[in-house]
Parts: C-alpha cells; structure tokens; sequence
C-alpha cells in the first residue's frame, strides 16, 4: 500500500512538473512573439522618420503623376546634394512607368563644378533616352552658380518673381596669414618635392606665376560653364556682356535675359505644364549608416590634416 501512494504521488508530481514546463515554453514563445511584435514596430517608425518610405509607394496605386527631385542646398561630394544621390533620383524617376514629366525643385548657391556637371550629363542622357518625358526646372530661393549649371539642362526652367538667378561664373577663394605672421614671430618652415608642391600655400607670400595659373585654371571652368549654359538655352538667351560676369537677378529679370522661361511653381507647373497633377518625390534620401559613415569620414580627415589640399577647391558660387 505504501509503495502504490508513492508511485501516485511520483506521477502527480511529475505532471505538475510537466506543465510547469510547458506553461513556461509557452511564455517564452509569447514573450519571443511580443519582442519581435515590438521589433518591427520599432523598426516601421525609423522607416518612417528616415524617410525610407517616401510618396514612390503612391505609384503603385496606378495613374500618371509628376516626379519630383530636390535640388536643395550646396552642391557637393559630401553633402545631400550630391551627383550620386541626384543621378539615381533621376534614373529612378525616369524609369518608373508612370512618370509622366519630371520636376528638378533647385534652392542652391552652388558648389563644386564636377558634381554639377556629373548631374548635367545625366539629365541630358535621361532626356535623349525618355524624349516623351520632359524635365522642367522649378526655382525656388535661389538657383545660382552650380545649381544654374544644373537647371541650364532642363527643357524649361520656371521661377518665383522673387528668386535669384545666375552667377555664372567660378572662384576659388583663401587667406593669407603672412602680415600675422611676421607680427607674431611665427617662421613658416614648408618642405616640398617638387617646385610647385606648395601651390598656393596661405602661410607663404604671395607667387605671381602661381596666381597666374591658378586664373588660366578658372577661366577654362568659367568657359566650360558658358558653354553649358548656352547649349542648353540656346536661342532664348539674350546675351549682355554682363550675363557671364557673376552678377545675378531676380526671377523677373532672369525670364526678360533668357536664363529663365516663365514663373511657375512645382504645383502649377505639375498641373498646367505636365498635366500630371499627382506629385511623387523620387528624391534620394540618406540613411543613418551614410550620415554616420561620412561624419566619421569627415572626422578621419580632420585628424590628419596633411593630407589635405593645400588650396580650397574651385567652386561655381
């Protein structure tokens, strides 16, 4: 009798222990679902906040619309507007099915002539590929030096009253620390390799055959940059001495000159122009793993400035 209690309370026991067990799988399992629930969530709301899910799913639903680029601030290797970022937002744009016309919105001072001239080349490129789809250029603040480098390929460039147009022309700027330096006794002790190695060192004196080099060297962007601008205005420009100076203009004057085709606004021109009122932003958008690889780009650099150029960049600005 004893050893039959014993053998019930054995089996009792391991069934409590059992389900204890299964009770506690079963926890875990919810547990795992509820993380991966929140996981995702989580990683839905950083979709949203990055951008990632931008207007392009609207095309999906069917139905013409007008593709949108942003052209906005500084043009530069390492910034938003750069030539990758704006060449595949144009590749993207031109390439899905119902684009219908394409819109570069450009709000830029300018920036590096290369960068410029890379997007240029493309939208050339996009428009002989795509002759049914026309690229419009609507200028907001301000579409100035390089961004005009950029707009002067577009079929129409449409602007505000109130916009600044042009600066068509190309500087390289810097200081001189020399009269600081003899003020403070500071000796500047520079080694080179090579004659011209030191060209345009802001710490030496002044070098007339560097300036005079360094002057062929803009003029040659400065006409490249002319003759940007006159293949893609052709006719409609009507040319003054001061046109190719640097100077700029309102939006207003910008259409009487040629350098501009009529006002307009993203919106007038999407619906008026294109006929295509539904507005998709094809614009690249930079995640966080770019942002924090060019901070730490840009971080390196500035612990080794020797390797750096000695003279700033040529800028269309």
């Amino acid at each position: 009798m004893t050893e039959q209690s014993g053998n019930w309370e054995r089996g009792v026991l391991e069934k409590v222990a059992l389900s204890a067990i299964q009770e506690q799988r079963r926890a875990r399992r919810w547990g795992v679902f509820f993380k991966l629930l929140t996981f995702a969530y989580l990683l839905f709301l950083l979709a949203l906040f990055m951008g990632w899910m931008d207007e392009k799913s609207d095309g999906l639903s069917g139905g013409k619309h007008t593709a949108l680029i942003e052209v906005r601030g500084v043009i530069a290797a390492d910034t938003a507007a750069n030539a990758d970022n704006l060449i595949s937002s144009l590749q993207d744009a031109f390439a899905d099915k119902r684009t219908a016309g394409v819109i570069l919105r450009v709000n830029s001072p300018g920036g590096s002539p290369v960068q410029a001239g890379l997007v240029n080349d493309e939208i050339r490129r996009q428009r002989t590929l795509h002759p049914g789809i026309p690229l419009h250029v609507v200028v907001e603040d301000m579409c100035a030096s390089g961004g005009y480098f950029i707009a002067a390929a577009a079929d129409n460039i449409y602007v505000n009253p109130g916009s600044i147009v042009g600066s068509i022309g190309v500087l390289m700027d810097g200081f001189g620390f020399t009269e600081t330096m003899k003020k403070l006794g500071v000796e500047r002790r520079l080694m080179t390799a090579g004659e011209n190695k030191g060209f345009m060192d802001p710490f030496s004196p002044r070098n007339p055959q560097h300036e005079a080099f360094t002057q062929g060297l803009l003029n040659d962007i400065h006409q490249q940059f002319i003759a940007v601008v006159r293949a893609g205005r052709g006719k409609r420009l009507k040319e003054t001495p001061e046109m190719f100076s640097g100077l700029f203009w309102t939006g207003d004057k910008a259409i009487t000159m040629g350098l501009a085709d009529a006002l307009g606004s993203v919106d007038s021109v999407a619906r008026d122009v294109i006929k295509a009122e539904k507005i998709v932003d094809f614009t690249a958008r930079e995640n966080i793993v770019d942002r924090l690889a060019k901070k730490l780009g840009a971080g390196v650099a500035s612990a080794f400035p020797g390797f750096g150029a000695q003279a700033n960049g040529v800028t269309l600005r």
